[in-house]
């Protein structure tokens, strides 16, 4: 194992404390979530199922990679890829409206991002994230950039997701 994966590997307690926050906030508000993911290829569904009981809330994760699945799967449309990008609020604002349909939930959140080392373009460094979470009344999104190796940059998306879905949750 090399530097990078042991310090990402750190990042991520098992079961992790943002997603037991989680779901002790949807098993009290009964409360669905689904999820559409990117970059972090599905940690955040892993972390969320680490957590016992998470089948009373939690109802699935498209992991939706590449740009047709981001198409096909939770209808993120042509015109928004092609003039925003994959990685865009608007794209993560799609993401997450359609995983809510496609799943039927309460809430849905997105991630799209460039993990690294490579995939960088002009303007969109390696380690900027958009996530989206969609629900009745909020469309909430946020954007960051880490600068991490690829394993730490998905693991802090992993738990800015769960951060947002929680601060929307202990608002409500």
């Amino acid at each position: 194992m090399i530097d990078g994966e042991k310090s990402a590997l750190r990042l991520i307690e098992r079961p992790h404390p943002l997603a037991l926050a989680v779901h002790a906030q949807l098993v009290d508000s009964g409360l669905t979530l689904a999820l559409a993911e990117s970059c972090t290829g599905g940690l955040i569904a892993d972390l969320i199922t680490d957590v016992s009981g998470s089948s009373a809330y939690f109802l699935g994760s498209a992991v939706t990679y590449a740009n047709s699945a981001k198409q096909g799967i939770v209808g993120v449309r042509e015109e928004t890829l092609a003039l925003r990008g994959a990685v865009s609020a608007e794209t993560a604002a799609e993401m997450a409206q359609g995983a809510r349909r496609a799943y039927g939930a309460d809430i849905a959140a997105s991630v799209t991002g460039i993990a690294g080392p490579t995939g960088a373009t002009p303007g969109k460094p390696v380690g900027l994230v958009c996530i989206h979470l969609s629900a009745e009344g909020a469309e909430w999104g946020e954007r960051h950039v880490w600068d991490g190796d690829r394993l730490a940059n998905k693991a802090l998306s992993a738990e800015a997701v769960l951060r947002l879905v929680l601060r929307y949750l202990e608002g409500r």
